[in-house]
This record gives structure tokens, C-alpha cells and sequence, in this order.
């Protein structure tokens, strides 16, 4: 394939077969596709050790009967700024409410923001994805 470098490891052979398990069960057809992810992964997590800009997800669960829980909810997202792209919720059920805040940001400011909105007193639980925004990635 034009454009791609060819490279070579050695790996033990309980580990290399473990890992051939591992990205069959994912639908990988070939470990350098499963390998080229996990490097991906690396540098995005680089990305955010460093500050860098990044985008994410921040996913919450939250009981909306909580006193001023919608409120606090909505302020954080606004004194985000412009780090805060859109958000997205969705009514469980009669108690609880799922939103997804989608964010763009230098990786320190986003994790604030996520752990403002994850420690708000009526917030369930909630998980922060941190991915790249595809501009160094290939």
C-alpha cells in the first residue's frame, strides 16, 4: 500500500495469541488496523496530558425532581463558554434524565467542567470521553 510504512516487533507468543483473541472478538481482519488503533488511543491520551485541544463527551445520568439540580446544570454549561458545543437529554423515565454534553476544549478545562457538572449533588453517575479532534490523527 502506497503511503504506509512497514515495521516489525518481536512479541511473546502467549501475548501475541491472547491479542489475536482479543481483536477477533472485536472484528478486527488484521492486527495492523487493532495495532494502528491502539496507537491512536496512545496519542489522544497525550493529547489530553498535555492540555491539548481535544473534544468529548460527557454523559450523565441525573434524578431531575432534585431541587435547582437543572439549574446548576444549566449554568455550568454556560460558564463554559464556548467549550460547550451542544448537549443532548433525554427523560429516562418519571425520576431520571440522561444528558450527553459534547465539548471542545483544552483537555484541563473540559475534565473541570465534567467534574463541576459529575459532583452536583442529585447526579447519578456519569462518564467523561475524551477523544481527538482528528486533526493529527490519520
Amino acid at each position: 500500500m502506497a503511503g504506509l510504512a512497514r515495521t516489525g516487533f518481536s512479541i511473546d507468543p502467549d501475548l501475541l495469541e491472547r491479542f489475536d483473541r482479543a481483536i477477533s472478538g472485536k472484528g478486527y481482519q488484521n492486527r495492523s488496523e487493532a495495532v494502528r488503533d491502539l496507537m491512536r488511543d496512545y496519542l489522544v491520551s497525550e493529547e489530553a496530558d498535555k492540555n491539548k485541544v481535544v473534544a468529548g463527551t460527557l454523559t450523565f445520568v441525573y434524578d431531575h425532581h432534585r431541587p435547582n439540580l437543572t439549574e446548576k446544570l444549566v449554568e455550568a454549561q454556560h460558564q463554559a463558554g464556548s467549550q460547550v458545543l451542544a448537549a443532548t437529554h433525554v427523560h429516562l423515565d418519571h425520576h431520571n434524565c440522561l444528558e450527553v454534553v459534547m465539548m471542545k476544549g483544552r483537555s484541563g478545562a473540559i475534565r473541570d467542567l465534567s467534574n463541576r457538572i459529575l459532583s452536583l449533588q442529585g447526579v447519578k453517575h456519569g462518564q467523561l470521553v475524551i477523544t481527538s479532534t482528528g486533526k493529527d490523527l490519520k
